[in-house]
This record gives C-alpha cells, sequence and structure tokens, in this order.
C-alpha cells in the first residue's frame, strides 16, 4: 500500500514558477511508476509527466515539454514537477500517481495510488 502528498500548489501570475511535491508512504518508489496528471475545471484528468524508473526516460505531455521538469528523490520517497513559465492554461488541481505494472503511462485507469492533489491557478 502506498500513500501519497502533494503539496507546493498555490496562486501565481503568469510566467511565474512553482515546484510541487509528492511524497510517498508505505513502500518505496523505487520499482514503481510515477506520474503527475492535473484536472482543469469541467474536463478530464489529463497526463502531465510520468517516468519509469529511477534514471530512466521521463515522458511529457506536449504542453508542458520545455516548461516542467520532473524529478525523483528515491531515498526521501519523494517526486517533483518544477513548472516554469506558467501560463493561465496551466490552472488545475494536479495529482501524484503511481502505479506498479503500466502498459500505458498516460492512462488515468491504470494507476493504483493517488494522492488528493494540490491546486495550482496561474493568474493572467
Amino acid at each position: 500500500q502506498v500513500q501519497l502528498v502533494e503539496s507546493g500548489g498555490g496562486l501565481v501570475q503568469a510566467g511565474g514558477s512553482l515546484r510541487l511535491s509528492c511524497a510517498a508512504s508505505g513502500r518505496s518508489f523505487n520499482s514503481y511508476i510515477v506520474a503527475w496528471f492535473r484536472q482543469a475545471p469541467g474536463k478530464g484528468r489529463e497526463f502531465v509527466a510520468g517516468n519509469r524508473w529511477s534514471g530512466g526516460t521521463t515522458y511529457y505531455a506536449d504542453s508542458v515539454k520545455g516548461r516542467f521538469t520532473f524529478s525523483r528523490d528515491n531515498a526521501k520517497n519523494t517526486v517533483y514537477l518544477q513548472m516554469n513559465s506558467l501560463k493561465p492554461e496551466d490552472t488545475a488541481l494536479y495529482y501524484c500517481a503511481a502505479g506498479f505494472t503500466i502498459q500505458t503511462m498516460a492512462d488515468v485507469n491504470e494507476y493504483n495510488y493517488w494522492g488528493q492533489g494540490t491546486q495550482v491557478t496561474v493568474s493572467s
């Protein structure tokens, strides 16, 4: 069993930056696939970034490539999402998710564990 707790959200002006954290407890993150998703009001949950294993390739949604950076610290069981050059369309509730056996990283249905989400609001 894994528990995920996100933090770091807030209100920021367009062009600003935020760093989200996702702390895991219960089991080590090392063998899990971990990803960030987001959900804007009235929309479905969409994939933002994810990583298959420590040191492996990180995948990003096209909408955030070059602006967001996924990182993980397995020793701390924590993953991060550094978000730069934020835009109003980045406004959403951001979730951390984890799973052990995932075929399609962007598929929300494949993840076993979810955090409660942290709100990011970008003003224009």
